[in-house]
């Protein structure tokens, strides 16, 4: 295999060159009935990605296919799945797939087999939840717990959430509901105190998340969960469990209830699937819900390895994406779920994506000379109807757009106006936006006109279960890592927010040389 920088290649020669002929592509003109239909490939799960109101066709999928095939990119999802060096900053495997289904020959690390490793955790928190829903394992005074509590920041929080979050109602309404879950990750003092202020510690079982079990925030809130805990009377070894590797000065510790172990070929952006994600969602709704969610996942995982680009929706859309950074030059992309349950979605994917790939060098620790990552955001429709869509729809920059809907709601628990219920105007809402961005209007107030030609994507299926929502994860991931491979950059390392650790240390321990800095500590009132 090669690892070639983007500009390097023919193809993105081949793209630079068409992409002045796509600046008069009618997407108004192009988007047909035929094209709805014929843009459309399953992703696993149950979901299905359209891609008809794209600025692109089959002329450019052509290219994009030479593009997939001279960077080699299913080559190099092989052989980061087989176990090879990809994190090429800290010179470790990438092994998050192996968290839900083996997709390769064994992965072996100093005669440990990973994926029984990675099997083991899975069956030692399920049956730990399994004892905590029993009442076997219970709190200080042999209540059951009624409530699980995630301390954890970035990937140990951001994922968790968002899938506790979007399966919630799911598990209400089929009666799969086990422990309500919350979640503290912020150092703000407000955070941890309106959550253990909202609970019945007594009832109340924590997760700490820390792979190096020195996250300052985490460790920050675990202290104040402790001293809660101490003053209500209660024992904080009984009530608190570690999520960490098992290097970690959290681990084999007896001042836990337990601990459960990933390791360091797992990335805190992408270990939803691991003991990460796995613990708290196990203990919310059952071990068999979650490994539910993993099985969606793995057979995401195994749709991205499709070299037809045309029948892998991970891979395409993420060369569609690079199609739309390099080249028709848009640098913002917007996450747009038209459910609720999806509410923290965007936020996940906004780490997954721009600490992924919001690097400025190669694989090689050599600058590059064009465009990477884009800026993500987004929020549930039609909420961002009435917030940001104006923007989208007549600013003056174009935002593609990403569209996730399915055609029942969780709960179904609905009401009718105006002869529909409410889930079919939230479907009635996505599909005119989709048309209304392609198409625009022509009015002659100029304040009432829309350009359209604003291109959208759009995931659907018929609801969202654990195993629809294991394949949308899986596909962002994948999509992610397809889109580093063709930039040729390390996707699974994050220097990028170190340097700010570093200074607050430096604050914190009243050791900073830089004027500016102690000005803004005085302007702050901050004491060391």
């Amino acid at each position: 295999m090669k690892f070639t920088n983007f500009d390097k290649t023919k193809s993105f020669k081949k793209l630079k060159k068409l992409a002045k002929q796509y600046e008069k592509f009618s997407l108004t003109e192009a988007l047909d009935v035929v094209r709805v239909r014929g843009c459309t490939t399953a992703l696993g799960g149950g979901l299905n990605y359209n891609w008809a109101a794209k600025k692109a066709d089959n002329a450019i999928v052509a290219v994009l296919k030479e593009l997939a095939e001279e960077q080699e990119l299913i080559e190099k999802y092989k052989a980061l799945v087989e176990g090879d060096v990809m994190n090429t900053g800290e010179k470790r495997k990438v092994l998050h797939h192996l968290t839900r289904g083996q997709l390769g020959g064994s992965v072996v690390e100093k005669g440990k087999n990973l994926g029984d490793f990675y099997a083991q955790e899975l069956s030692r928190f399920s049956k730990f939840a399994d004892d905590v829903h029993s009442g076997l394992i219970a709190g200080t005074t042999g209540k059951k717990f009624t409530t699980a509590i995630q301390i954890g920041i970035g990937g140990s929080d951001l994922g968790p959430r968002a899938l506790y979050v979007a399966l919630e109602n799911w598990a209400q309404k089929k009666n799969r509901q086990k422990l309500a879950a919350k979640f503290i990750s912020n150092v703000d003092p407000d955070d941890a105190s309106a959550v253990t202020s909202s609970v019945n510690l007594e009832e109340s079982l924590f997760v700490l998340v820390s792979k190096s079990g020195t996250t300052q925030e985490t460790l920050a809130n675990e202290i104040f969960v402790r001293n809660k805990l101490t003053k209500a009377g209660l024992k904080p070894e009984k009530h608190i469990v570690a999520v960490t590797s098992e290097t970690s000065p959290l681990a084999h510790n007896p001042d836990y209830l337990d601990s459960f172990y990933i390791d360091d070929y797992i990335g805190g952006r992408y270990s939803s699937t691991s003991a990460v994600g796995g613990v708290i969602l196990s203990l919310a709704f059952g071990g068999d819900v979650f490994k539910e969610l993993l099985e969606g996942a793995h057979e995401a995982d195994k749709a991205a390895f499709e070299p037809n680009i045309q029948n892998n929706a991970a891979l395409l859309d993420a060369l569609l994406g690079v199609w739309e950074r390099n080249f028709l030059q848009y640098p913002v992309t917007a996450i747009l779920p038209y459910s609720q349950a999806l509410l923290r979605f965007p936020a996940h994917l906004q780490q997954l994506d721009m600490e992924s790939n919001g690097k400025h060098v190669n694989r090689a620790g050599k600058k590059v000379d064009y465009h990477t990552g884009s800026v993500i955001f987004g929020e549930p429709g039609t909420n961002g109807q009435h917030s940001f869509y104006q923007l989208l729809h007549q600013g003056t920059d174009i935002v593609p757009l990403q569209f996730i809907g399915f055609k029942e709601s969780q709960k179904e628990d609905d009401v009718e106006l105006d002869g529909s219920n409410s889930q079919t105007k939230l479907k009635a809402n996505l599909a005119a936006q989709i048309i209304a961005f392609v198409r625009g209007k022509k009015d002659p107030h100029a304040n009432k006109e829309f350009d359209g030609g604003r291109p959208s994507s759009l995931i659907y299926g018929e609801s969202l279960t654990p195993k629809a929502l294991g394949a949308l994860l899986a596909h962002f991931e994948n999509k992610v890592m397809f889109q580093g491979f063709i930039w040729n950059l390390n996707s699974f390392d994050q220097e990028g927010v170190q340097l700010g650790k570093i200074l607050t240390k430096k604050v914190l321990s009243g050791d900073s040389d830089d004027p500016a800095l102690n000005e803004y500590v005085k302007l702050l009132g901050i004491t060391s």
